[in-house]
């Protein structure tokens, strides 16, 4: 039990913790029944405390005391209780470290406060303005902003990082190279090779092709396992990038966009729909505000986050409605968020479509090999045996009778050896490396044109695309928007709006003000005024203040908000409830797509301040303006209020982030319309040809009118200025929604463009195409397009106004938002595949040809020409300098002149066959002719390849300069064959693939004819 005078210390030190907050003591205190003589004293300890609180005016006269604190007081009729306080604050305590001002702040209590959302700590504690003033944030201005002040809350409550596990080593990639069936094979056939030639020629002349073959197969681990781990650091740089994400904070009152690992406890950060909760944290203010925790809980429904019964936020969340303010309470490792994201290993071991098909190649070709090994095998077997081989001297090898039982079995593990050889030869073992090169290097060079890809396999896909689903604004646009007209009544004001209008029309300052969700920012130093938000809500605060006059400072002061409808997708346009703190006068304010707050208005100011009565007749030539400013590809947003009386605005003033009902959407009166501007991309237009020469249609989809819709795919090329549109090129969302499903797909293919269109829109034509057998890529930037992006083939997101939900559902984010990107995007897809089909050619053209010469030297002469040894430094080369050279190459523009590749087309084309049956051909004739005929030409013994260096290790011998003079005129005569060959033309069924042709290759083959 606590003395009197350590009571009244612990009393005195957490009254001026908590500031005398009565009721936030009182609910820690717990009871026990008490003794008759401990009564007076109990009660006197809570008459000091009572009248401490007092004495600093902490209690509010009109707060009402809460249900908790009177179950806490014992009645009259009962027994009297122990009210034991708890030991100072549970949110403070005095450690003696480094942490400076916030070295009294237990960082471990309100982490888990935010985490286990606990609101009656939060209550208790004094709510989120108690929590800002104890991590010093002022809520309008933020955190001082500057490097001190930001290294001591990083220094106190941690850096908002995690850690990550370490990286996979070279170690680790080496043993993985080692566990390849391609490997595992060649390694047995060292041991074998190795075994079998000291057998036979002793430990000081036999080990040299075992362990040549060892040598070969340890530089093939060594080049694979270098370029994988060369993989998985780009992967890392490129995970890092991609997990940058900007956010919006207010420091010294300026609102600015830093990186999410720079924000720090105590930081105000406005989230929009979209965004990613940057860390735990508790709601400030906002509207209509929902996030989707599924990320971390895994429950799908959306959650409602408030300041009176949720007003908690998880690190990870992402916002699905509404926008808000929040206060950072925990980052980095203090969040789940963190701790889960440091225990997941990154896996950049993903297999495309494209290697899983090139090792059912690499499968096919090894079993194809040990077939032939084992025929020869088998035949070599049966001639000796038989007596039909002979030695160096003539003589017969088995004769049956008299022979030695170890020349019987070094004559065998010859045999067997030459087996082995041609295993060894059959199995292209360079081609996933080929496949790993060219993925590496391709994923590199389309960072450096600005596509950062997120998913390998959206690299070959993207090659296979029929057609591009694409938005207007930012992608086919600037971005870059401006206020060029504007409309009151029925004309049009140039410069210097306030002094043309009425000032009763300046009521348009509260809609601008008020209905937005950007922000205006006055240095103190008078420098130039900084607006931050969407480029359309800039673009409005901008005109309004410079044009206008608009003192949104003044505002602010004068009126309160009451209710925010945001921005829907649907309906397009958002609304505002504001009333006057002067006269509490209440409006409603609605700002949108222009025909869409017309249709909600009954009256209409003229400049002079009249307001006049909205007939047909005038409706219609309001109408007539919003179709010419389309026309003049001008976005236009129309802006319309209404005064209601207070029961029409009732609203829960304890709870400003809800409503029992809709704002006023009837009767209201047409303020004015304005045009902005948005100019096209300079590199758009021709963009959109070099797509539509290779192939690949581009359909424009947009929320802006149709009028507008049409002048910008006009002005980008997607439409023809000379030519009259089609019926049915151009349509809107809700006409293409109200289809029957066969009506779209009989249609989907002719629409050239969608204006007005919702999310539902895009996604429905995605599935149209899909079903018609194209391959969609889509781009997109809102939160509500990730369906589509999901749907789509090949999802490109925007990385500068695309959300984070867009661009975690997409394949690859476009970092400009520029359309030519998307184009660039399509060469490298199909750079990637033509550099994979060369290397393919390449090899198995050498493979071939060693194949039969070893097969038909084996059978015919019972020895193979060349050993095992030879091969494998051949396919070194070919997988080391070959596949660099052909993995490497850039996209030209040849390619964009072919129709698009089919994703089930054969790897191996007809023109491949013939190509690679061509120089197969050749080389196995003048190959077989050196075999039986060489040393009589070249009057050597032996010549392989490597003839200059290895000597015994290769079997090889030096040549002369003109026995190389002749060896490369013979491998010139190679060029002049392909050439020749190019000639000859092939068959468009595919060669040993049957009817694999699909919808996709019909679709492109009817757009542009096959190149032989």
């Amino acid at each position: 039990m606590l003395r009197g005078k350590k009571w009244r210390a612990k009393l005195k030190y957490s009254s001026n913790v908590y500031c005398g907050n009565i009721q936030s003591v009182l609910l820690s205190i717990s009871t026990a029944t008490l003794t008759k003589s401990q009564k007076k004293w109990r009660v006197a300890c809570i008459v000091i405390y009572v009248s401490l609180s007092l004495v600093k005016r902490n209690v509010s006269k009109n707060r009402k005391l809460d249900p908790q604190l009177l179950n806490a007081l014992p009645s009259p009729s009962s027994p009297h209780r122990v009210l034991e306080i708890d030991p100072v604050s549970s949110y403070l305590h005095e450690v003696a470290d480094n942490r400076g001002l916030y070295a009294k702040i237990d960082q471990r209590k309100l982490t888990e406060m935010v985490k286990n959302k606990n609101l009656d700590e939060l209550r208790m504690f004094g709510g989120t303005k108690a929590l800002a003033e104890l991590l010093k944030t002022d809520m309008e201005n933020g955190v001082h902003g500057d490097e001190e002040d930001l290294s001591k809350r990083r220094m106190a409550f941690g850096s908002n990082t995690y850690q990550k596990p370490p990286p996979k080593g070279l170690i680790h990639f080496v043993v993985e190279a080692f566990r390849d069936t391609t490997i595992l094979i060649l390694l047995a056939c060292a041991a074998l090779s190795l075994a079998f030639g000291i057998r036979e020629h002793g430990a000081r002349e036999g080990w040299y092709e075992g362990g040549s073959i060892f040598v070969a197969v340890f530089l093939v681990v060594a080049v694979s396992a270098a370029s994988n781990f060369r993989q998985e650091r780009q992967f890392d740089k490129l995970s890092k990038i991609s997990n940058d994400i900007k956010i919006d904070v207010v420091r010294e009152g300026r609102r600015q966009k830093v990186s999410i690992f720079d924000a720090v406890v105590g930081d105000v950060v406005f989230l929009n729909i979209g965004d990613q909760v940057p860390a735990d944290g508790v709601f400030i203010d906002g509207h209509s505000f929902q996030v989707d925790e599924s990320s971390m809980t895994g429950e799908s429904d959306y959650v409602e986050v408030n300041s009176m019964h949720n007003p908690f936020l998880l690190s990870g969340s992402k916002v699905a409605d509404g926008y808000s303010r929040m206060l950072v309470i925990s980052v980095g490792m203090n969040t789940a968020w963190g701790e889960m994201m440091s225990s997941i290993t990154s896996d950049s071991n993903e297999q495309t479509p494209l290697q899983e098909r090139l090792n059912t190649l690499t499968s096919s070709i090894g079993k194809v090999g040990l077939a032939v090994a084992s025929l020869v095998l088998a035949v070599m077997l049966i001639r000796y045996f038989t007596g039909n081989t002979e030695d160096e001297n003539g003589v017969r090898e088995f004769n049956g009778t008299d022979q030695d039982l170890n020349d019987i079995f070094n004559s065998v593990l010859r045999i067997i050896s030459a087996a082995v050889t041609i295993v060894v030869v059959a199995i292209p073992e360079g081609l996933p490396l080929a496949v790993t090169l060219t993925l590496a290097y391709s994923m590199k060079r389309m960072m450096a044109d600005q596509a950062m890809v997120r998913k390998l396999s959206a690299c070959e896909t993207m090659g296979s695309a029929t057609v591009i689903c694409t938005d207007k604004t930012g992608t086919l646009t600037l971005n870059q928007m401006k206020v060029t007209k504007f409309c009151i009544g029925h004309e049009e004001t140039g410069q210097d709006v306030s002094r043309v209008i009425a000032q009763d029309i300046l009521t348009l300052h509260q809609g601008v003000a008020f209905n937005t969700t950007g922000s205006i920012y006055k240095p103190k130093s008078g420098s130039v005024v900084e607006y931050s938000g969407s480029p359309t809500e800039k673009a409005i605060l901008c005109w309004a203040v410079q044009d206008l006059g608009m003192d949104i400072d003044k505002l602010k002061q004068d009126y309160t908000i009451l209710h925010v409808e945001t921005f829907n997708s649907e309906k397009k346009r958002s609304g505002v409830l504001i009333r006057n703190n002067a006269d509490n006068t209440n409006y409603v304010h609605w700002k949108g797509a222009a025909e869409m707050v017309l249709a909600m208005c009954s009256y209409y100011y003229e400049t002079t301040g009249e307001t006049k009565s909205m007939g047909k007749e005038t409706r219609s030539q309001f109408e007539k303006i919003i179709q010419g400013m389309a026309a003049s590809s001008l976005r236009c947003i129309a802006f319309a209020y209404k005064q209601v009386e207070p029961e029409e605005s009732k609203s829960n003033e304890d709870d400003k982030t809800t409503t029992s009902e809709s704002l006023s959407e009837h009767d209201l009166t047409l303020l004015g319309i304005v045009g902005i501007k948005d100019p096209c991309r300079p590199g758009a237009r021709k963009a959109i040809q070099s797509c539509r020469v290779a192939g690949v249609e581009v359909k424009m989809i947009t929320g802006d009118n149709v009028f507008t819709a049409k002048a910008i795919a006009a002005e980008c090329g997607i439409l023809d200025y000379n030519q009259q549109v089609a019926s049915g090129e151009v349509i809107e969302g809700v006409e293409f929604r109200n289809y029957t499903p066969e009506e779209r797909m009989l249609k989907v293919d002719g629409i050239r463009v969608m204006a007005r269109s919702s999310p539902l829109d895009k996604l429905l034509m995605v599935q149209c195409l899909k079903q018609k057998g194209h391959v969609v890529a889509v781009t997109g930037d809102g939160t509500n397009d990730a369906p589509a992006l999901k749907e789509a083939d090949v999802g490109l997101s925007m990385g500068i106004q695309g959300t984070e939900v867009a661009k975690e559902s997409s394949d690859i984010v476009i970092l400009d938002d520029d359309f030519s990107s998307v184009a660039t995007v399509l060469r490298w897809g199909r750079c990637v595949y033509n550099n994979i089909q060369k290397f393919i050619q390449f090899q198995l053209t050498v493979n071939v040809a060693a194949l039969v010469i070893n097969f038909i030297a084996a059978v015919s002469a019972g020895d193979v020409p060349l050993t095992a040894v030879q091969l494998l430094w051949v396919n070194l080369i070919m997988d080391t300098l070959g596949a660099l050279a052909l993995a490497t190459e850039r996209p030209t523009d040849e390619l964009m002149h072919n129709p698009p590749v089919g994703r089930t087309e054969p790897l191996i084309t007809n023109i491949m066959w013939r190509n690679l049956l061509a120089q197969s051909l050749y080389q196995i004739i003048i190959l077989l002719t050196f075999q039986f005929r060489g040393r009589s030409i070249f009057n050597v013994d032996e010549q392989f390849v490597m003839v200059e260096f290895l000597k015994k290790f290769a079997d090889t011998v030096r040549l002369s300069l003109a026995q190389w003079g002749i060896c490369i005129a013979i491998a010139a005569l190679t060029w002049p064959i392909g050439w020749i060959m190019k000639f000859v033309p092939v068959t468009k069924k595919p060669f040993l693939n049957g009817n694999r042709t699909t919808a996709r290759n019909n679709i492109t083959r009817k757009k542009l004819p096959p190149k032989t």
